[in-house]
């Protein structure tokens, strides 16, 4: 796959969900706190399912990172730039 496909293909689906811009505004609007899935459900009023699926997708796109500890799996923004 070409870089500009790649690229085409993130802004899809980066701007194609309303769920996931409001879990992106309740990550950048606390830059370093970390979530679980319960919270981010909570905070954002979206369904555990929509959440979820989101997660995944923003985990994937390398905007999110996932930690799991042995009670629970939180998500943080992924500041890191890479080429």
């Amino acid at each position: 796959m070409k870089n500009k496909d790649k690229a085409e293909e993130v802004l899809i689906k980066l701007f194609g969900s309303t769920s996931r811009a409001g879990i992106l505004t309740l990550f950048f609007e606390n830059i370093g706190r970390s979530f679980y899935q319960r919270e981010i459900v909570f905070e954002t009023g979206l369904s555990l399912q929509a959440v979820q699926r989101e997660l995944s997708n923003l985990v994937e796109l390398g905007i999110l990172k996932k930690r799991e500890t042995s009670a629970k799996v939180y998500y943080q923004e992924d500041l890191r730039i890479e080429p």
